[in-house]
């Protein structure tokens, strides 16, 4: 999946790391989630610790939950393998 809208922030604090996502275009929201620990490969789509959104999103859950699940799995795939670089498209000088 594409996920040109999505942005993974990853900050080391006292020997632990936190994760952030952030939606940087309409509807904009920001998540902070953790890897989780149960999934199989101990990242998962992560665990939800917080979430800010615009207080004109107020009760408009429907809106934005499809793009917290989408950020879930921008934040699942964003520890993927980086793709080989004969999978990119080469740039032009």
């Amino acid at each position: 999946m594409d996920f040109p809208h999505f942005l993974r922030i990853e900050r080391e604090q006292r020997g632990s790391s936190r994760h952030f996502v952030v939606h940087t275009h309409e509807p904009k929201l920001s998540l902070e989630l953790e890897p989780d620990a149960a999934a199989p490969d101990k990242i998962g789509r992560g665990v939800i610790k917080r979430v800010c959104v615009p207080n004109s999103w107020a009760g408009d859950y429907g809106r934005y939950a499809k793009v917290i699940a989408a950020a879930q799995e921008f934040f699942q795939e964003s520890f993927a393998a980086p793709a080989p670089d004969e999978a990119r498209p080469s740039r032009r000088r």
